[in-house]
């Protein structure tokens, strides 16, 4: 798999994919990942890549321009099967959409920053908006990282055990909760492990994880 993440701000994202699982991934070649600064697209001597917005009101605007010459020389070496731009107005971002994106080859994401984008961009050059959240961050870079390390994780050979992943929240169409875990030891300071889990009667622990699951998903609500 192949992902280019455009941005104003690209070390931010040095140290997400400097670590972990996403490191990992890189080194076993599993994912390629490439971080672009826009400001190498910017106009004139200063680099210029924002402006104020037409019409008026606060804050400066990403232009189009040096977005659409940065997309040009990615589009130029392969083609993309989504660009995606990183907005809170975009479609809540899923474990569901998560494997979606998995099994794409290549992929180019935006991070906004600033007021937002000259909204052309997202006429003309994204096919995906993607938002991890109803809140505002000062870019997309974090939610960028978010959604990387949710799609990584999924590729075969990322993760050795593959039955790690399909118990995890979310992962089956049904987005249930996963229910609680634990090991040892079975008690610490007076909290003791559920006894059922230490029965060995599987019938019963696979009613009990259940139990719980139903439980934790009626409970979970949003903010």
């Amino acid at each position: 798999m192949h992902i280019d993440i455009v941005s104003v701000v690209p070390e931010i994202l040095h140290s997400p994919f400097s670590n972990s699982i996403i490191r990992n991934a890189i080194n076993k070649k599993l994912v390629d990942i490439h971080v672009h600064d826009l400001r190498q697209y910017g106009l004139g001597k200063k680099k210029k890549i924002d402006d104020y917005p037409y019409g008026g009101g606060s804050g400066m605007v990403i232009r189009i321009e040096p977005v659409y010459q940065c997309f040009s020389k990615l589009l130029s070496k392969r083609h993309y099967d989504e660009i995606i731009f990183m907005t809170p107005e975009g479609n809540i971002f899923s474990q569901e959409y998560a494997k979606i994106l998995s099994e794409k080859k290549n992929i180019i994401i935006l991070c906004g920053r600033y007021k937002g984008i000259d909204q052309r961009i997202r006429d003309h050059l994204i096919s995906k908006e993607i938002s991890i959240g109803k809140y505002i961050l000062s870019g997309g870079e974090l939610a960028a990282a978010v959604v990387v390390e949710s799609v990584v994780r999924l590729l075969p050979g990322v993760i050795k055990n593959q039955n790690s992943i399909i118990t995890d929240s979310f992962y089956q169409k049904e987005s249930l909760i996963a229910p609680p875990i634990y090991t040892r030891p079975s008690l610490y300071k007076g909290w003791a492990v559920p006894e059922v889990l230490l029965s060995g009667h599987h019938k019963k622990i696979k009613d009990w994880f259940y139990k719980k699951t139903m439980e934790l998903n009626k409970r979970n609500t949003n903010f």
